[in-house]
């Protein structure tokens, strides 16, 4: 178990830049998640400090030894990949020994530690089959089993359960989580679904445009999301964003929807360019009656302890409400909206966000 610290880390191929002066710090036991779109360079972060690509400029630390320089080998960290990469003319406890064999470790050793990752993944029983007599989670399981018994000082994940259907991603996505609190190792896990961030981390990452956008909490980033990018990024479905204007002083501001609804804002600073209200759908919800915002059901989403209703403001603009699961609403019926003032957010043409809690 060891912390990893990167500092000022920059990326380059060619003329394009990858990664932009990141400075981060993983603290011994952390699960941090990468979480980012395509091409945020988030896979590109994790490769360098695997050591599968150079660093540019800046600095890493792995357990306090400068490592940028270092041989992958040296590294003392297991990369889990995205395709498993495991042999298929080997059983799995011989893809398990293979790399503990280059290093000459003594064969009795080699036997205990493949019996306590066969133990703690519950593989026991597949020891002696081949890649291709598994199932996909299966050999997702030995791949995991593969980094395990190398005992390194961290573990990296690259999208390891990108190849698994729904319902297996969803098993596994679980079986980590309980293996890390087994385990309790350094992690770094990289992923695009945020399903997965919000799983597993103590820590997300955010990554856009060759930077991080914020770093915290999976509770803080959703709850208080840094940017408009994050802000949208993250959860599903997405935060509705609005533009306003917003007016008014001291604690009685409020914010005009494009179709002439106001909405207080109870609390936001005043004297800030503020141009889009942000709201969670969950706290954008259909209410029977009262003086709220006026819209018609586009679409409705049933999914049993809650429905989401698609709906279209008067002037057109489209919002994503929700509604009780047993809701009685319908494609094309009027239905009324109410923002919750204690969750809503402000977003600035600088960049600036403003959340009511």
């Amino acid at each position: 178990m060891a912390g990893i610290a990167l500092s000022g880390v920059s990326k380059h191929f060619g003329a394009v830049e990858v990664i932009r002066d990141v400075s981060l710090d993983i603290q011994p036991g952390e699960l941090v998640v990468f979480l980012g779109p395509s091409g945020s360079g988030k896979t590109t972060l994790l490769r360098m400090i695997a050591g599968l690509e150079s660093i540019d400029e800046g600095t890493l630390t792995i357990d306090g030894v400068r490592s940028e320089n270092l041989a992958p080998g040296r590294r003392n960290v297991a990369m889990v990949f995205q395709n498993y990469a495991l042999y298929p003319h080997m059983t799995v406890a011989e893809n398990m020994a293979f790399g503990l064999r280059n290093i000459r470790v003594a064969p009795d050793v080699i036997g205990q530690r493949i019996a306590e990752a066969a133990r703690i993944l519950e593989i026991e029983a597949l020891l002696q089959r081949r890649p291709s007599q598994l199932s996909g989670g299966q050999r997702q399981r030995v791949a995991i089993g593969r980094a395990i018994v190398k005992e390194p000082k961290a573990f990296l994940f690259d999208e390891p359960l990108s190849n698994l259907d729904a319902a297996l991603r969803a098993r596994t996505r679980v079986e980590l989580a309980e293996l890390h609190q087994r385990l309790k190792s350094t992690m770094i896990y990289v992923t695009h679904d945020q399903v997965e961030a919000m799983t597993l981390a103590d820590r997300i990452v955010i990554l856009n445009n060759c930077r991080i956008e914020q770093m915290g909490s999976p509770v803080d980033v959703y709850a208080r999301p840094a940017s408009r990018f994050v802000a949208t990024f993250v959860g599903s479905p997405a935060m509705n964003i609005l533009p306003v204007t917003v007016s008014g002083s001291g604690d009685r501001l409020n914010a005009r929807l494009t179709d002439g609804s106001l909405v207080e804002l109870p609390g936001a600073p005043v004297n800030m360019d503020w141009r889009e209200l942000g709201v969670r759908p969950e706290s954008l919800t259909v209410v029977a009656e009262g003086n709220e915002t006026s819209a018609t059901a586009t679409v409705v989403e049933r999914l049993g302890e809650r429905t989401l209703v698609y709906a279209r403001l008067a002037d057109g603009t489209q919002v994503t409400a929700q509604d009780r699961g047993l809701s009685s609403v319908k494609a094309g019926d009027a239905v009324r909206l109410k923002f919750d003032t204690a969750a809503l957010h402000l977003f600035a043409a600088d960049g600036s966000a403003w959340h009511a809690r």
